[in-house]
């Protein structure tokens, strides 16, 4: 009887070249995708994270019997408090929450747009803590419509709304003109 030499065990040099172009291939469409969508993406989870905020504070308000508010500017946001025993407005934090350098804020409040102030030096004063929007120990909210915008003009446009009764929701802002 004979006997077959010993066959290799393993893999070929072609079954590895396949796995490393299909590897190859996913990577790319990996990073392809990142790069595109990354503003877009990042502008929504800032939207979200705001969003969130708000109904977190609309809570809180009601909970504590305490009245918020946000400080809003066209790159910037802060968290306030009113404290009844000084008669005025406290920041939570030292520092507003700065939004990306290519994204802007804008408000309209029961349907007025607001004209928001730069910040200058990043902070505000503490004579100048007045807030644009209301989070009540009643459970109402400011009539509002927040947009947060890519500063270029073909960027992603979204839109944080509530009527005053119900928590924000996030949406995509359409372009004037267009119906959906």
């Amino acid at each position: 009887m004979r006997q077959r030499p010993n066959q290799a065990k393993g893999f070929t040099l072609i079954e590895l070249l396949v796995v490393l172009v299909i590897l190859g291939s996913l990577i790319g469409i990996a990073v392809l995708s990142v790069g595109i969508a990354g503003p877009s993406r990042e502008l929504h989870n800032e939207a979200e994270r705001l969003a969130g905020l708000i109904g977190v504070l609309a809570e809180e308000a009601v909970l504590d019997n305490q009245e918020y508010g946000l400080l809003l500017s066209r790159e910037a946001y802060q968290v306030l408090r009113y404290d009844s025993v000084k008669q005025s407005w406290q920041a939570l934090s030292s520092k507003p929450h700065q939004l990306p350098g290519w994204a802007q804020l804008s408000v309209d409040l029961e349907g007025t747009a607001l004209q928001l102030p730069q910040l200058e030096g990043g902070t505000p004063s503490q004579s100048s803590l007045t807030p644009q929007l209301l989070l009540l120990s009643s459970g109402e909210i400011s009539p509002f419509r927040l947009r947060l915008a890519e500063r270029r003009t073909d960027g992603v446009r979204l839109q944080i709304v509530s009527d005053g009764f119900q928590l924000p929701r996030v949406e995509i802002e359409q372009p004037a003109g267009s119906s959906r």
